[in-house]
């Protein structure tokens, strides 16, 4: 009976289901956090129902929800645009050739390189001195996508990541403050960097140009981004072109640590 053909189970299928297996926990990984995962197993749920339909032969139903499925991948490309994008970024980025970038690319497993760690508790006590005195910053920190042509807008500079340097390059006086710092692992890899600014009408009046091109910087690629205000001294922290609530500086480090890990 069809019914029971799924004990008929071959390596293959086990090497597709564990394919299958990875391919949806790295989606979950790109829209968690975001409206989208909710989106995400709504759709999963639907998707199992019409298979337990089928496998039991209510063909009712299962046309239904097959329809909703042939027609409702369609609308995912419009849902999920941007990460799809994201994600397609990520694939392209990545070399698979170079060891390095195929154990960041595995990160999951529990792999990590301490020589790129970044340095998040200077990150964010640079950032809290910076709020002290309402000093003007933005930090982006690369993750997957690369992030050159943002890099190449400003002056190359290759400098491990102090509270005292990032100081001395947000400090009122000096030539490195107007634009943005970009990070890379530990080390600071160009300042004065020209982002994309951000055109959603829906981000209040209040917040410049720099909380703009972090939002601008963060949809288009899966960096992140602080930013320290001028007018307020106020911290922001950005993700996928949102603003990441946080209480204190520990909380924020904990935010940190895990979407870098």
């Amino acid at each position: 009976m069809k019914i029971f053909d799924f004990l008929d189970f071959k390596i293959l299928d086990l090497v597709d289901i564990l394919l299958v297996a990875f391919l949806l926990y790295y989606i979950y990984r790109l829209v968690k956090g975001t409206v989208a995962v909710n989106i995400f197993i709504g759709i999963g749920i639907i998707y199992l129902i019409w298979r337990i339909t089928e496998v039991l032969q209510m063909h009712m139903m299962s046309s239904i929800f097959g329809s909703f499925m042939s027609v409702g991948f369609f609308a995912l490309i419009v849902l999920f645009q941007q990460e799809i994008r994201k994600f397609l970024l990520t694939i392209g980025s990545t070399n698979l050739a170079n060891r390095k970038n195929l154990k960041k690319y595995f990160r999951f497993f529990g792999e990590e390189n301490p020589e790129v760690r970044t340095n998040i508790g200077a990150l964010v006590t640079a950032c809290e001195k910076l709020s002290s005195t309402k000093t003007g910053g933005l930090l982006v920190i690369a993750r997957n996508t690369p992030l050159d042509f943002v890099k190449n807008t400003g002056d190359s500079m290759h400098a491990r990541i102090t509270v005292p340097i990032i100081e001395s390059i947000f400090y009122k006086n000096s030539p490195l403050h107007d634009g943005a710092v970009i990070i890379e692992g530990n080390y600071i890899v160009a300042t004065r960097a020209v982002l994309p600014v951000s055109n959603e009408r829906n981000i209040p009046l209040r917040f410049g140009l720099r909380h703009r091109a972090a939002i601008g910087i963060t949809d288009k690629t899966d960096a992140l981004a602080l930013v320290i205000s001028e007018e307020t001294g106020q911290i922001s922290y950005i993700k996928d072109g949102e603003f990441t609530l946080f209480k204190d500086h520990n909380e924020l480090l904990d935010i940190l640590r895990e979407d870098l890990s």
